[in-house]
């Protein structure tokens, strides 16, 4: 059977923490700055951690 191959889009999107799991970034951090509260923005600026609804299916499409 042939290698999976990695989805590459995936791949710049998320990246995988030393105990496995899948981080990401927040949506709504490249524009519209104005009316987002100093707070919202602070918070949008760190990363988090993949829901378990969605885990799997990116788990997939990272083979490595």
């Amino acid at each position: 059977m042939p290698k999976m191959k990695t989805h590459k889009g995936s791949a710049k999107r998320f990246k995988k923490t030393g105990s496995g799991k899948v981080k990401r970034s927040h949506a709504y951090t490249s524009h519209m700055f104005a009316h987002k509260s100093q707070k919202q923005k602070r918070k949008l600026r760190k990363g988090t951690l993949v829901s378990s609804g969605d885990y799997k299916r990116i788990k997939a499409m990272l083979p490595k």
